[in-house]
């Protein structure tokens, strides 16, 4: 029996485009920027004039993810590590339970569950960029 963590991801629909995409990350971002626990970071990362291209860019990045559309040329781990400072391992949670309630709410059932499978891989992933880090082994003499 294969587990929840082991299931394949879901496969995205045709009707997962460009413009669901970036519909889905206008509304998560009004409701990143309205959050309690993420706001005033998300709010003090990123000036109000450079929202825009702030979604824009964000937008780029799940067509690119989602629909392999290479329109996202960046560095994730490098734009997050500018921030890490701010962060917390504990506001990844927060921000995978926004996604995950705002793609239900823009996105087929289908497709919610493909975009919230990559999100929890991303999430991982740069939690471990940011966060993991080995212990420093002493020399023993």
């Amino acid at each position: 029996m294969i587990s929840p963590e082991n299931r394949p991801d879901p496969v995205s629909t045709p009707a997962l485009d460009d413009a669901a995409l970036a519909g889905l990350v206008d509304a998560f971002y009004a409701r990143v920027r309205a959050d309690d626990e993420l706001g005033a970071m998300f709010n003090g990362a990123i000036a109000p004039e450079d929202w825009p291209a702030h979604l824009a860019r964000m937008a780029q990045f799940w067509s690119s993810v989602m629909l392999s559309s290479g329109a996202y040329h960046g560095n994730p781990v490098a734009a997050h590590m500018r921030h890490r400072a701010a962060m917390d391992p504990s506001m990844f949670a927060r921000w995978l339970a926004l996604w995950e309630d705002t793609a239900r709410q823009c996105l087929s059932p289908q497709d919610a569950l493909a975009v919230q499978a990559k999100a929890r891989r991303i999430a991982e992933s740069l939690q471990l960029a940011l966060f993991f880090r080995l212990p420093r082994v002493q020399n023993a003499a």
